[in-house]
């Protein structure tokens, strides 16, 4: 677990880490437990890439973020990986394009137990980044 600098806010998760661990699937790993409803839903989920949008990448790297560019259910799904409330599978239908730099971008993910959130869910430290394998 990484140590934070002083003036990181305690009100919400943040995106530690996503690994491609299969053709199909990235493991999204939290610094602390999440709300699992708003960890779940697709629509707080963004992935850039570099190569434009494709089967996993929802935006362009210059594009805004908005509520119509968010990762939609007929790309993927994210379920629980165990039940620790930190680690999330996000499966897509087709296989994540190799050779391509992608950038997950959560955001709106509460604590377990609150609500409310309205910021991003990555910081300085997160790795956040990973090539399509």
């Amino acid at each position: 677990m990484y140590n934070y600098p002083f003036e990181r806010q305690d009100d919400h998760p943040v995106l530690m880490s996503a690994r491609q661990t299969a053709a199909n699937q990235i493991l999204l790993t939290y610094d602390r437990r999440a709300d699992i409803n708003s960890a779940v839903r697709l629509s707080n989920y963004w992935i850039r890439s570099n190569a434009g949008t494709n089967s996993a990448a929802s935006v362009n790297m210059g594009d805004a973020l908005t509520a119509s560019n968010a990762i939609r259910p007929d790309m993927a799904m994210i379920t629980p990986a165990d039940n620790s409330g930190m680690h999330f599978l996000m499966t897509f239908r087709s296989n994540i394009p190799p050779r391509t730099l992608y950038v997950v971008l959560p955001c709106f993910v509460n604590l377990e137990g609150a609500t409310g959130f309205n910021g991003e869910n990555w910081g300085p430290f997160s790795m956040n980044m990973f090539i399509g394998l």
